[in-house]
């Protein structure tokens, strides 16, 4: 009897991504100083991309205070590395955007710094 749990997934296709989210975490007490210098030079640095409204309350899956940069595909390559070596230790969550906010937030996502737990609830239940 086979494990259908093991079986290999059918490949995605990266042209179902539209653009992608950098949602930055912060403590509003302790390090909101550190997320708005980021910011600043993601916005000097990165035109581009679209900067996001401070939720210092809690807001979506996130655990945490946050602004989320979007941008689009085409600045992957260039935005990220420079994000990795520029967050001055703020935690950050990346992932696409593929319509499937669920499965985006988790088994596509990455995290730059400590992993959060996610409140995945509020996107509903899953099939």
């Amino acid at each position: 009897m086979s494990d259908k749990s093991s079986a290999p997934k059918p490949s995605r296709d990266p042209s179902a991504i539209t653009d992608y989210h950098a949602h930055i975490y912060y403590d509003p007490a302790n390090t909101r100083g550190k997320a708005e210098r980021l910011r600043e030079r993601v916005g000097a640095a990165f035109p581009q991309a679209k900067l996001g409204r401070w939720h210092d309350e809690l807001v979506g899956p996130h655990p945490q205070s946050m602004f989320q940069i979007a941008f689009p595909v085409d600045m992957l390559a260039g935005f990220v590395p420079w994000l990795m070596l520029n967050r001055d230790g703020l935690t950050i969550l990346l992932h696409p955007e593929t319509g499937d906010d669920y499965t985006d937030h988790s088994a596509h996502a990455a995290w730059f710094g400590a992993v959060l737990p996610l409140r995945l609830e509020v996107f509903g239940k899953r099939k």
